[in-house]
């Protein structure tokens, strides 16, 4: 429930009371003498969903909507009439009211040095959380990172015609992009410089980076349920801190990746980070704006509507084509992971199916690892390993011919299942690794 103080002038309060009686809301009054205009204070409790409606009905007695108003929160109210109103508003929607919505989507986002300080050390706890292959300190610099208010102030700003909130919403979003990537650049440099990380460390290996390497489909997911996530939480009036780790995880660690891939020289690995980036904010964008024009959040006046109507509607349009060319890509990667998991579940098959032969009974299966030439899609197999366990003091049987791709018809059968031309052309080594095991 909210508490609602509002001065008008002195001249209106028949008609506001008017308003307030036949709402069968309970108020006080308090005359104002410190104003050269005669004022009143009026001050009355509402249940959360009325509160729009209720101040839309008073400013149609003529107040100005930049009239001083203030709107607190209350714990309690006891009154007969007010549980009465409260049952009559039961069916609306649950949201707070477009005024309490504007002042809480800029309180998010904090002053810019403060946005800035906060969004260059998020990254560079992000990046190194990265390099350590450490979830721990990944998810610590989600907890950090400011950028929950910029996307939501961008849509309200948008669905309520507030254009300065949109500019600085959209502002602000570019600026914390473009110092993310340039500070986890210049931090990934300064760490690879100085020795701080191996300089033969396989980032490839390290399973952090290697899983923003190749977005799918089901990263779009995720962004999908933070800008929803975002906007419903914004609002019902609860508290967005734990919606913001969310929209933070959809977009911190992918920019920490750009940085590292700069910083290395691997432009593939900044291109598919950059993507997945690109395709969260996007996503994260349209969502949050869909949500609240779902919710009914539009202009006060009419001329504002029809301007804020055209406005949504375009960019929504545009944020829906630009994530419609760059999904192309998450489907790309999605193929590619459908491929190469039914490349690599033949090989293991086959592999296993010569391992069986009465022949090589005294070998055991240990592992089949499968190397790539690339780390991102679309990706061709380079090397097949293949460890086995013979006993002590016998000598292996010569495996390895049998298991070459040129002599062996079921792994070679393997190599080709999954999509024809591009990998039949490219035929991968096989090699064998012999491990001692005591029975």
């Amino acid at each position: 429930m909210r508490l609602v103080e509002i001065l008008i002038p002195k001249r209106k309060r028949d008609a506001v009371e008017g308003v307030l009686e036949d709402e069968g809301i309970e108020y006080t009054l308090i005359e104002e003498g410190s104003r050269q205009e005669p004022s009143v204070v009026i001050t009355f409790p509402l249940p959360t969903p009325a509160v729009e409606s209720v101040l839309d009905g008073l400013r149609e007695t003529g107040i100005d909507e930049d009239s001083y108003t203030v709107i607190v929160e209350a714990e309690t109210v006891v009154s007969d009439r007010f549980d009465d109103l409260e049952q009559r508003y039961a069916q609306n929607t649950p949201r707070i009211s477009r005024e309490e919505m504007q002042a809480r989507a800029k309180d998010l986002t904090p002053r810019f040095r403060t946005y800035l300080v906060m969004t260059v050390m998020s990254v560079v706890v992000a990046t190194a959380g990265l390099l350590l292959d450490s979830p721990a300190v990944v998810v610590g610099s989600m907890v950090i990172a400011p950028l929950i208010g910029p996307a939501l102030g961008a849509s309200v700003g948008t669905v309520i015609d507030d254009r300065a909130l949109f500019r600085r919403g959209i502002t602000l979003q570019a600026i914390g992009l473009g110092i993310s990537v340039v500070t986890a650049a210049v931090f990934t440099f300064v760490v690879r410089t100085t020795g701080l990380v191996s300089p033969m460390i396989d980032l490839f290996a390290i399973s952090e980076i290697e899983g923003r390497l190749t977005p799918d489909l089901l990263s779009l997911v995720i962004a999908i349920g933070a800008g929803v996530a975002g906007a419903w939480t914004l609002t019902a009036g609860t508290s967005a801190a734990l919606v913001g780790v969310m929209i933070a995880a959809a977009l911190v660690p992918p920019l920490g990746v750009i940085g590292i891939g700069i910083a290395w020289g691997f432009p593939e690995v900044a291109l598919a980070a950059s993507v997945l980036v690109l395709v969260n904010v996007l996503t994260i964008n349209v969502t949050s704006l869909a949500v609240l024009w779902y919710k009914g959040y539009r202009p006060d006046s009419w001329d504002q509507q029809d301007d804020a109507r055209v406005a949504t509607k375009k960019r929504a349009v545009v944020l829906a084509v630009a994530i419609v060319v760059l999904t192309g890509f998450l489907g790309g990667v999605t193929y590619d992971t459908y491929r190469t998991g039914s490349y690599e579940e033949g090989v293991n098959a086959d592999v296993a199916a010569v391992l069986e032969s009465p022949a090589y009974a005294e070998l055991t299966l240990i592992d089949v690892t499968i190397e790539y030439t690339d780390p991102v899609p679309l990706r061709q197999p380079e090397r097949i390993v293949v460890t086995v366990g013979y006993p002590v003091g016998t000598d292996p049987p010569p495996v390895a011919e049998e298991l070459q791709p040129r002599e062996s018809v079921r792994v070679e059968s393997a190599i080709h299942l999954p999509s024809g031309p591009l990998l039949e052309s490219h035929r991968p080594e096989v090699v064998v690794r012999y491990i001692e095991q005591e029975r």
